[in-house]
């Protein structure tokens, strides 16, 4: 079942439909937003004069380019390369580069139109864009993944820079590839722009707290729709999905809050520890080793591995979709829902199909949706940037203490607009129309552009 679309926006994504064929993650991505964008047009009738969901809608820019490169033994592979700069009404583009062989032009566009809300809700002067490529880095030696990236950037650095835009990491992209792109970009410009990419190692600009930021924001921002409600994350049960980064460090602050992780997983299946999930086993298998989680059963004889296993079937009192899109649908969350779910908060982007968000919806838990939820990774890029614009550098406290007041604001600013707009504990409409007013009004502003 779909929400019926206002009438008043109802032209705009058909009209979105006709130009972007067969970009179904695209459609889906502003189809949610527009579902809640009716009353706002009602409010502000400037909006329609002055087409601003169709311009937001319409990339400011998109760069699709060939990407050569040769392999160990010198065979020659051919990918493409992406990036889309969506909107930079409220400050230069940014957003993640994303390497995983799924990625065509529908996941880059729909990457990049949830990035300029869920910038927009940092608070931070940053716009929204998207880009990777169909490299899939599983598998390659360093040497391979240096010559893809240097070859990547070798076309990317024209289009970039710290007043221009910003890329960071995302899926198959992490510290080591950060820097190669980051050592190729500097030797073609001959500038030590510290602030053109984030994600940096710690020694050469990067930023404490980055690396952890998604996961902690996720956790974060589950604590305050827990703490509105009068509870919090302490003793709860908790499954998070996925075993990257982001999942990693939302476990690492559950078990700080009080919580218990009992099942993680990865693309071939799903590991449930009843006793709670061993971080630090987990961080040596994917981190350092590069393994798949299946090899924690070797080290926890009374851990289960399920080969190709759903996790949303292990109960929970908390859900933390932390691995991609799409990946939580109607009947997981019915099953989450049956199982005594409260709450879910959502570490990856757009996680949960329509279906499974209406589910949430009905049953009045607390859900977080990813551009509020997810949104910590991408304000501790911000702070990234703010040092290395004052050759600065702080603490991991001082970053952490940050991040936190970032994701509590954004958790203020969804409710207190959900309430404005009638839908009073709706996180959806708040963190949509919050992000949306704040580069509307900016668009407004900036007059035709």
């Amino acid at each position: 079942m779909t929400v019926q679309l206002d009438e008043k926006v109802a032209p705009i994504y058909q009209e979105v439909l006709a130009r972007n064929p067969g970009e179904v993650e695209f459609h889906q991505a502003v189809r949610e937003v527009l579902e809640s964008l009716g009353p706002v047009l009602s409010k502000y009738p400037e909006f329609r004069d002055y087409k601003i969901i169709e311009r937001i809608c319409e990339p400011e820019r998109q760069i699709i380019f060939r990407v050569p490169w040769q392999d160990d033994q010198n065979r020659v592979h051919i990918n493409r390369g992406f990036r889309v700069e969506f909107n930079s009404a409220l400050g230069p583009y940014k957003g993640g580069l994303r390497f995983h062989p799924s990625v065509y032009l529908g996941i880059i566009k729909f990457l990049g139109f949830e990035q300029i809300f869920k910038n927009a809700l940092t608070g931070m002067p940053i716009g929204g864009g998207k880009g990777g490529s169909d490299f899939d880095p599983k598998g390659k030696s360093d040497a391979e993944i240096m010559r893809f990236c240097q070859s990547y950037m070798t076309e990317l650095y024209r289009h970039i820079g710290e007043h221009t835009d910003v890329p960071a990491g995302d899926i198959g992209v992490g510290g080591r590839e950060i820097g190669y792109m980051f050592g190729q970009y500097k030797r073609i410009t001959n500038r030590y722009e510290s602030g053109v990419l984030t994600g940096k190692g710690l020694g050469w600009g990067g930023s404490l707290a980055r690396t952890e930021a998604t996961g902690y924001g996720a956790t974060f921002f589950v604590e305050e729709m827990l703490k509105a409600r009068g509870d919090s994350l302490d003793g709860k049960t908790c499954t998070v999905s996925g075993s990257g980064n982001v999942a990693i460090y939302a476990i690492e602050k559950i078990n700080q809050l009080g919580g218990k992780v009992v099942a993680c997983s990865d693309s071939n299946g799903v590991i449930f520890h009843e006793k709670g999930i061993d971080l630090d086993l987990l961080k040596q298998l994917k981190e350092v080793e590069r393994r798949r989680v299946k090899d924690y059963v070797t080290y926890h004889s009374d851990a289960v591995y399920t080969e190709n296993g759903n996790i949303w079937d292990v109960p929970c009192q908390v859900a933390f979709p932390c691995a991609t899109q799409n990946e939580l649908n109607g009947k997981d969350a019915a099953t989450l829902v049956k199982n005594g779910c409260i709450a879910v908060s959502e570490g990856a982007n757009m996680p949960t199909t329509p279906e499974g968000v209406m589910v949430f919806l009905d049953a009045k838990i607390a859900y977080g949706p990813a551009k509020a939820a997810n949104a910590g990774g991408v304000a501790t890029s911000a702070l990234e940037m703010q040092q290395n614009a004052s050759r600065d550098s702080w603490t991991f406290a001082h970053t952490e203490k940050r991040l936190h007041e970032i994701m509590v604001n954004i958790h203020k600013n969804a409710a207190e607009t959900a309430e404005e707009f009638g839908t009073p504990g709706n996180l959806v409409n708040g963190a949509n129309i919050a992000g949306f007013m704040k580069v509307a009004k900016a668009m407004l502003a900036m007059g035709l552009v």
